[in-house]
């Protein structure tokens, strides 16, 4: 077996929030004060099933926790170069973070300023590691469909700025997801790449939605569309790939265990499946984490995992140069001696 965190991969499904490391956060809840739930100390990584309302409201309670740490630039700063560090460490060669900045604008002057210092961020983080980046703004399906329209109209202003993508997060019960459909035509003309979520805490119908309401290029999660080879075949007919997070699909109930994510099925059916962390803070798996639970859950090979990775770049907006010097760096990865993992 070849180290996998040797295997050069692209990172596309990353939260802002949740890619915070977890020694940073104690770290500055006890600088400021903040007493932070059982579940994010001593708990931690916390038990979670979102497979219901409770327990969705209790997952989105920690996040909503954990975000209220970061309350000054450095805070911000310090979040993506750590973020941008582990990713490095795990063998990413590009990374698209997502962040909603409504979550931020009340404390940092406004959705404006904060992408804006995210983005100095992502670039000063790339500088230091080595690590390219850029910025997927996400829409919050919680809220009305004008706010994702507001926020639709900023990515586009900073559409070849490093930002590249718009999102629609949060729990994907919630909201009409026709209703979202006026925001990403926003995105879609402005040429940015369209990457709500679907079909993880939702079935197969939910991701016929997001394909006739949001004309996805890739879904977030979108497991459930192996559910229905309808679905299923048109998802790979539309050419969607899937950003699939293994360890964040059984900690919120989505599957019992990980023998029960359907990576194979998917590729199988000639959909392209890229690998996430999703929120590492709360699930306590980063990217390489997700390569070797698959190997040691589903026996994948390493001929799979590299396959895996190209499909990460493939899918991702990394410049062609990049993409094209990680891809032989995979086979590279593959032609290399096997060794303990």
């Amino acid at each position: 077996m070849r180290p996998v965190a040797g295997l050069p991969k692209a990172h596309l499904h990353l939260h802002f929030t949740g890619s915070m490391r977890h020694g940073t956060l104690l770290e500055m809840a006890e600088r400021d004060g903040i007493r932070l739930p059982t579940a994010l100390v001593e708990d931690w990584p916390p038990q979670l099933v979102a497979t219901d309302e409770k327990g969705w409201f209790r997952f989105q309670r920690l996040y909503d926790v954990a975000r209220s740490v970061l309350r000054t630039e450095a805070d911000v700063r310090r979040l993506v170069l750590e973020a941008a560090e582990d990713d490095a460490a795990d063998g990413c060669v590009w990374t698209e973070i997502q962040v909603d900045p409504s979550g931020y604008a009340a404390r940092f002057g406004g959705i404006t300023a904060f992408t804006d210092l995210v983005l100095d961020a992502v670039r000063d983080a790339s500088d230091r590691t080595g690590l390219s980046m850029a910025v997927v703004v996400a829409a919050n399906r919680t809220r009305h469909p004008m706010d994702a329209r507001t926020l639709a109209r900023l990515a586009a202003q900073y559409a070849g700025r490093g930002v590249i993508g718009f999102g629609l997060s949060n729990d994907e019960r919630r909201g009409d997801t026709t209703a979202f459909g006026p925001a990403f035509a926003i995105a879609e003309r402005a040429g940015l790449l369209l990457v709500p979520h679907g079909g993880e805490l939702r079935g197969p119908a939910h991701v016929v939605q997001c394909l006739d309401n949001l004309h996805p290029n890739r879904l977030g999660h979108g497991v459930r569309s192996a559910e229905d080879p309808d679905v299923l075949r048109r998802v790979a007919d539309a050419g969607v790939a899937l950003e699939v997070c293994p360890t964040s699909n059984v900690a919120l109930g989505v599957y019992s265990t990980l023998e029960e994510v359907p990576v194979r099925q998917l590729v199988t059916a000639g959909v392209d499946v890229a690998l996430g962390a999703d929120d590492p803070l709360l699930f306590g798996s980063r990217l390489a984490g997700q390569y070797a639970v698959l190997r040691a859950a589903q026996g994948l090979t390493d001929d799979e995992l590299a396959e895996l990775a190209r499909m990460s770049l493939r899918r991702s907006c990394a410049p062609d140069d990049l993409r094209q010097k990680a891809l032989a760096g995979v086979d590279d990865w593959l032609a290399g001696p096997e060794e303990d993992a």
